[in-house]
């Protein structure tokens, strides 16, 4: 099976929010393959549905952003599923905003929702992708930031971002992720 895990918070309050693309292109890949998230367990929102012949997961933790960790390792370990089989998806302030980025590996990088899921799963070497919310500015406090809703002008953007991370999540279905990762970075 595989696991398409979006990071963000729960609740109305979070929904627009920064932090939340990652549950963004959760519910764009729920309604795309019609896999309705459905399960509430494991401190997470989930369903699982065939897509393209394959068994999927997608996953919205719902445990906070900070400890998305503690959503997705008993998640993986009850299916059974290899970490090699996940994939995350996540805001990064360090990416201009609308911009994606996929890894396979890597540090936290500042991203306490990713410092739990490395913790958790006890490694950094898990497939990725990052979707550029980009820096506050004016003095702006970055939580206040994360927290916020996107601007008017950001928004086309943003929505672009989360239809391209959800293309690649549909083509790692078919191809390796370092394949599909040198795919979509090479796009600007």
């Amino acid at each position: 099976m595989l696991v398409f895990a979006g990071l963000g918070n729960p609740g109305k309050t979070y929904e627009n929010t920064r932090h939340n693309v990652g549950f963004m292109t959760i519910d764009e890949l729920s309604k795309e393959w019609n896999i309705p998230l459905d399960k509430t367990k494991f401190n997470g929102q989930y369903g699982i549905g065939f897509v393209s012949g394959k068994k999927v997961l997608l996953v919205k933790p719902l445990t906070y952003m900070n400890l998305s960790g503690e959503c997705l390792r008993p998640l993986l370990d009850y299916y059974e599923i290899p970490v090699d089989n996940l994939k995350v998806i996540y805001d990064d302030l360090d990416l201009p905003t609308g911009r994606i980025r996929l890894r396979t590996k890597g540090s936290a990088g500042g991203h306490n929702g990713i410092k739990s899921t490395i913790q958790h799963l006890g490694t950094s070497e898990f497939n990725r992708i990052r979707i550029g919310i980009g820096r506050p500015v004016n003095g702006m406090k970055v939580v206040d930031y994360v927290l916020g809703a996107f601007t008017d002008e950001e928004e086309p953007a943003i929505k672009e971002a989360v239809r391209q991370s959800a293309k690649a999540c549909e083509a790692s279905l078919e191809k390796p992720f370092l394949e599909v990762m040198n795919e979509f970075n090479a796009k600007v």
